[in-house]
């Protein structure tokens, strides 16, 4: 049949990955991380008091304090490229994308700030893809995280009048493929160091205690990531959760706590990953690599390592295409 000439032009259908993390402010300075908390930390998935009671309280101490602080932090790992989780997850999507060929096309949103998921949304579907799989970098699944995710790319398809199909990436916690990747960079990275550790410590960022007893399976999901890497690596591993911000009861133990523990308990060289993490950001290279690191040899500490996250590298990438492949099962 031929098309009248007047017919807009429509792409030849595709099938889109977009992969998502959690956002960045657009620069290491007080506007724009006063920007990036505003959005941040008024999603009712990410704070969970009312708006009538958290509202005041952030538009007041908090968003005239933090965003200089943060501003702080953000300049002591902030790469020449920008910030780093978008640095790491821009060239993850690329590896990614030559990893899967032309059949896919691969893009990357941040759930707050910049790409935002609607645009990259759009961008896809004028693009010509007609079926897109989401896939938040997160291993174990959180209402906080993945599912904010899913939250804000399903209300961007509100606002299409022809949406593509959509398939969501699950939790990963304890995949096979995630657990051999994970212990592939960490055999790497310890190899590479100048010393043994004693031991390793698996970080993972805190959630208030409350979301455990609501039912939100992060807490178990990564107890469970820590048990599959107990039984593979030869080192012992410990767990701990970091992060926390206000006054509820967060997860246990903390981070910072435990390093204390186990200097104590005779643990004098300590590497640390962070396994809920899938690139590296200010909670890993300012939180732990640096302020993490000076707690443990301040106090009697002899060695300290940070083990980066899996970022774009090779073990990420095989993990990546295993993952999005089975997804896209009867679409390519």
């Amino acid at each position: 049949m031929t098309l009248p000439s007047d017919h807009p032009a429509i792409a030849p259908s595709k099938v889109g990955v977009l992969l998502i993390n959690l956002g960045t402010p657009d620069a290491p300075d007080a506007k724009s991380v006063r920007r990036y908390l505003a959005e941040f930390l008024s999603d009712r998935r990410v704070i969970e008091i009312p708006p009538l009671v958290w509202q005041p309280i952030l538009r007041g101490v908090i968003l005239t304090t933090r965003p200089k602080k943060s501003a702080h932090a953000y300049q002591q790992v902030w790469m020449d490229d920008g910030s780093p989780l978008a640095v790491h997850t821009r060239d993850t999507a690329r590896a990614l994308q030559q990893a899967m060929g032309d059949g896919v096309i691969v893009d990357w949103a941040m759930r707050y700030g910049n790409p935002a998921i609607a645009d990259r949304l759009a961008a896809m579907k004028a693009a010509g893809c007609e079926r897109i799989l989401l896939a938040p970098l997160y291993p174990q699944y959180s209402a906080a995280t993945t599912a904010t995710a899913n939250d804000a790319a399903f209300a961007a398809l509100r606002t299409m009048r022809w949406q593509p199909a959509i398939r969501t990436l699950p939790p990963y916690h304890d995949d096979p493929a995630y657990i051999a990747a994970l212990c592939a960079s960490i055999d790497k990275h310890v190899a590479a160091l100048d010393f043994v550790p004693d031991a390793l410590l698996a970080s993972f960022h805190g959630m208030p205690e409350r979301t455990l007893h609501l039912g939100d399976p992060y807490h178990c999901q990564s107890i469970k990531t820590v048990r599959l890497l107990r039984e593979r690596l030869s080192l012992p591993v410990h767990i701990s959760f970091q992060s926390r911000f206000g006054r509820a009861k967060w997860l246990e133990p903390e981070t910072e706590a435990t390093l204390t523990k186990l200097v104590r308990e005779g643990v004098r060289k300590i590497a640390v990953v962070t396994p809920g993490f899938s690139a590296d950001c200010l909670e890993t290279l300012e939180e732990i690599a640096l302020r993490a690191k000076e707690v443990f040899l301040t106090d009697g500490g002899e060695k300290f390592a940070y083990l980066p996250c899996l970022n774009a590298s090779s073990e990420a990438i095989t993990l990546y295409r295993g993952l999005v492949g089975r997804e896209l099962s009867g679409w390519i």
